[in-house]
């Protein structure tokens, strides 16, 4: 297994793993994947990864801007995704050691992750690659069949920058 950066080319591979965590119901409040051109525009340029073996994309993981507030140009949203199929075999956590070393290389100061409380697979991966719990935004969004739902907050700062 690869870790390398992700390439526009890639999108039709790392669209379908992102319906897949949507299709799980607790990966994200997004129901709808976008086109690369509206990605694209909603993530950051730097810090976007895809892990990748015999040519086939397995995984992916990418960074947001938290606001358009130039105070928190260092802080980063978390985005990785895993296909179905390749779950529970150590790419989520390749892919995240990746983006923490390429978020520092990129200046960023901290990167944060939103979880649904039922998600426990992405929350202890985020606990072993040194992210912390934060703590618990209640009801902070409404699925599209009308649920309210929490979200854990962790992050992880930089050990070099803005420590």
């Amino acid at each position: 297994m690869n870790v390398r950066e992700m390439k526009a080319s890639d999108w039709d591979e790392v669209s379908k793993i992102y319906a897949e965590g949507v299709s799980t119901g607790f990966a994200t409040f997004e129901q709808n994947i976008p086109n690369f051109e509206d990605w694209d525009a909603a993530h950051l340029q730097q810090c976007r990864l895809i892990a990748e073996e015999d040519g086939k994309v397995l995984g992916w993981a990418a960074l947001s801007p938290v606001s358009s507030r130039c105070v928190y140009g260092g802080v980063g949203e978390v985005s990785v995704y895993i296909a179905s199929n390749s779950r529970g075999k150590g790419i989520g956590r390749s892919l995240l050691e990746q983006l923490i070393l390429e978020s520092e290389k990129a200046g960023l100061w901290t990167i944060q992750s939103g979880i649904f409380p039922e998600n426990q697979a992405s929350i202890e991966l985020h606990k072993k690659v040194g992210f912390r719990f934060i703590g618990k935004r209640e009801r902070i969004g409404k699925t599209n069949d009308g649920v309210w739902k929490d979200n854990l907050l962790f992050e992880k700062r930089s050990k070099t920058i803005g420590a």
